[in-house]
């Protein structure tokens, strides 16, 4: 195969979640773009090795590639390639816990993705500014960015983006006390991931209608949106994912006073957190 095949080959497998077939791909395809000396493919294999590393929770090593993959950018004049690199760093950095980092990154990225006309980008970087801001528990700001998402993501048709930035004003919504508003935006986001058949974002939108409906302490219908969102990430592999709706569940049975099962479901998500330990280890 050659670099380019070699390039979208890892992309394949990054969207099926294979990060370490991604990862082996992607260095072979970088070592190729080297040997031909084509700047542009070595950009891109190093943001795609950085993004597997993200995904393995190696954050500082990506961190790495991504600073290479930018210095190339600004070298070559890609400026497209430039704001999709600070946007890596910025999400890599919001991984890491630093926010204030994360927001600066973006910031530049949102001012570069706007003086091209660079739509797409300039939505990726108004949803991570919104997340970003929505972990320092500036809920009103996280919103104002959620709502500029929304409206470019129908403004170009991004349905993904479109679920995503409903999911993210749900969620903080409810940070806000406003559950009612919350499950709202959260069915709006349901509704499209069925639409998409993303099974990844059904299952969000299903464990947070379950927290938000826990909130106004209706446990059973909680209890039942989790149990779906626990099917889901059991049938596409999603452990982490299980780990979390397994926790959940066993936070609401403790309320309940059913303590056998709230045992049981946390006992089933601390085997699985270390079984995620030992993969990533291994």
């Amino acid at each position: 195969m050659d670099a380019d095949e070699l390039l979208n080959q890892g992309i394949e497998q990054y969207q099926k979640s294979q990060f370490r077939e991604a990862f082996a791909s992607w260095e072979h395809a970088l070592a190729l773009y080297r040997e031909i000396g084509n700047r542009q493919g070595e950009a891109s294999s190093l943001g795609n090795l950085g993004l597997a590393y993200d995904s393995l929770g190696q954050y500082q090593r990506a961190i790495a590639f991504h600073e290479q993959s930018l210095t190339i950018a600004r070298e070559i004049g890609d400026r497209q390639g430039e704001a999709i690199s600070l946007g890596n760093l910025g999400s890599a950095y919001y991984s890491l816990g630093q926010y204030q980092r994360a927001i600066d990154f973006h910031e530049q990225s949102l001012t570069i993705a706007r003086e091209i006309g660079y739509r797409q980008g300039e939505a990726n970087s108004l949803g991570n500014l919104g997340l970003a801001y929505y972990s320092l528990g500036q809920y009103q700001k996280a919103i104002n960015f959620h709502q500029q998402l929304l409206t470019i993501a129908k403004e170009i048709g991004d349905r993904q983006g479109e679920a995503a930035s409903l999911g993210n004003l749900g969620n903080a919504y409810q940070s806000l006390g406003q559950y009612q508003r919350a499950i709202d935006y959260h069915e709006q986001s349901l509704t499209i991931q069925r639409e998409l058949g993303d099974r990844q974002g059904e299952a969000a939108s299903l464990g947070n209608l379950g927290t938000a409906y826990y909130s106004l302490g209706e446990c059973q219908t909680a209890i039942d949106y989790h149990q779906q969102a626990l099917t889901i990430k059991k049938e596409i592999g999603d452990l982490w994912g299980q780990a979390n709706s397994l926790g959940n569940l066993g936070t609401i049975y403790r309320s309940l006073g059913e303590y056998h099962m709230a045992i049981e479901c946390h006992e089933e998500s601390v085997q699985i957190n270390q079984k995620l330990g030992r993969i990533l280890n291994s």
